[in-house]
């Protein structure tokens, strides 16, 4: 942040220069106390006096509110019609403008709508701030964009608060026609019909309570990848450089292992075949145990791969279904809240059985669950951005996935040419953990469940910080 410090004046004159400094919100909020006392600058030779930043939540800026509202007698605006009205509510700032917050729907040939009940943040609303002033501004909706103006009425998030009584009614004024006509009374009535407000929690405030994220791990072990012994593989065990699978899985693991507990993860391979028979399994355990898939920490999850490296056959094809039923057969058993899976998937190529990756990722919609994949090497994603559907809602056989759980990004998007791969990898994580709170938000939204009470430790994991 870069702050440049001049007086406050109404008047038009060429405002002084004070002082500037530098500093950033890391630095105010890890302050004590949230506390930062900085020294200005900007002027050699002359000490300029210091400013005080002080970080306060404002708490209720995570609550939510819904309303709705209707209108009476508006003004006919339209020759041939009646009006088509729409609202404009606006938030207004510390100098005095309005800012705005949201537009409703346009309710056609009407003067007297009933609008669509809506969701805005209180923080978008007000700021925070019950009493600062909420403008609403009423239109008449025209094809060319130039909607005509029938009034304005002004209120707070305090009177709305208060729900629907007699005080909830408002004037609807145009000042122009207020200004010209001795027996105008008002351009109609707007009513504010209902008003709810909801607590809207954090991702953080899901993990003081005490909420566990299970960090499991899928590799590709097809033969498309190369031979391992090769340098041309995409599994290449280089011994002065990771390759693109392990590189991924401990940029993403690091960071994401500080919020499991146990350190404990399942680790699996897909596509390969396995000793002494040569059957092919597309869920195995790294660790060579069927009975126990955990590696200790993201560095034993790193020594597993690379024995199985050495262990298996790289084969195919590259099915994705068996391991991702695998991991929603333990998020099933887990839905109050107090676990969350994530499925970290690496892979170089096309899905072969993606009918039955469709249903399972459908099916996984429903869990407390995301799956995050990294396409490495050159091959086209195409499928991958199908599932990831930010576009469109993933669907089998007719049903769509309730939440969208999938995030897709290609590794070659991250490989740094400049050689800094501490840098690039820092990006991989932090965009392939970018919806995972969202996503854990949305699970536990849907099935109305709240944090538990905060942890009493206030050390807590640095996931927020790169998500």
């Amino acid at each position: 942040m870069f702050y440049t410090i001049e007086p406050m004046r109404r008047s038009p004159e060429p405002e002084d220069f004070l002082g500037q400094t530098f500093c950033t919100l890391g630095e105010i909020i890890g302050s004590p106390g949230g506390r930062l006392e900085k020294s200005l600058s900007g002027i050699p030779g002359k000490k300029l006096g210091t400013i005080i930043f002080v970080a306060e939540e404002l708490s209720n800026c995570r609550d939510i509110a819904t309303m709705q509202l209707c209108a009476n007698k508006l003004d006919k605006k339209d020759f041939f019609g009646k009006s088509d009205p729409f609202l404009v509510f606006y938030r207004s700032n510390e100098d005095g403008t309005f800012t705005i917050c949201h537009k409703t729907e346009v309710v056609k040939n009407t003067l007297n709508p009933v609008w669509q009940p809506f969701t805005i943040a209180v923080r978008a609303l007000c700021n925070g701030d019950y009493d600062r002033t909420v403008k609403v501004d009423v239109y008449d909706w025209d094809r060319d964009g130039s909607h005509d103006f029938i009034g304005e009425f002004t209120t707070s998030y305090r009177d709305f608060s208060r729900g629907q009584n007699q005080f909830n009614v408002y004037e609807v004024l145009n000042p122009k026609k207020k200004g010209k006509k001795k027996k105008y009374v008002n351009s109609g009535t707007v009513t504010l019909l209902s008003f709810k407000v909801e607590s809207e929690y954090t991702f953080v405030d899901f993990i003081r309570g005490g909420t566990q994220l299970n960090f499991t791990v899928a590799i590709d072990f097809t033969a498309s990848n190369g031979n391992p012994s090769q340098p041309t593989s995409l599994h290449y065990m280089n011994p002065y450089q990771m390759n693109a699978y392990a590189m991924a899985l401990k940029a993403v693991g690091e960071i994401i292992q500080d919020y499991d507990s146990d350190k404990l993860f399942p680790a699996y391979g897909f596509g390969a075949k396995l000793p002494p028979d040569g059957k092919i399994s597309h869920a195995f355990p790294l660790s060579g145990d069927n009975e126990n898939p955990n590696c200790v920490g993201i560095e034993g999850v790193l020594e597993a791969y690379f024995q199985s490296l050495r262990t298996v056959q790289l084969y195919g094809p590259t099915n994705f279904s068996p391991v991702i039923n695998q991991v929603a057969r333990s998020a099933q058993d887990v839905t109050d809240g107090s676990q969350y899976f994530v499925l970290l998937m690496i892979t170089d190529g096309v899905i072969s059985d993606m009918v039955q990756t469709k249903e399972a990722v459908v099916n996984a919609a429903a869990l407390p669950m995301s799956i995050i994949i990294v396409g490495v090497g050159p091959a086209k994603f195409d499928a991958m951005e199908e599932l990831d559907g930010d576009e469109v809602r993933v669907s089998s056989r007719g049903r769509f996935a309730e939440r969208d759980i999938v995030q897709f990004v290609p590794f070659r998007d991250y490989v740094d040419q400049s050689g800094n791969q501490v840098l690039s990898m820092a990006r991989l994580a932090k965009d392939v953990l970018a919806e995972i709170p969202e996503q854990l938000l949305g699970f536990m939204k849907t099935r109305g469940i709240e944090p538990r009470p905060a942890f009493s430790s206030s050390d807590l994991p640095e996931l927020h910080r790169h998500i």
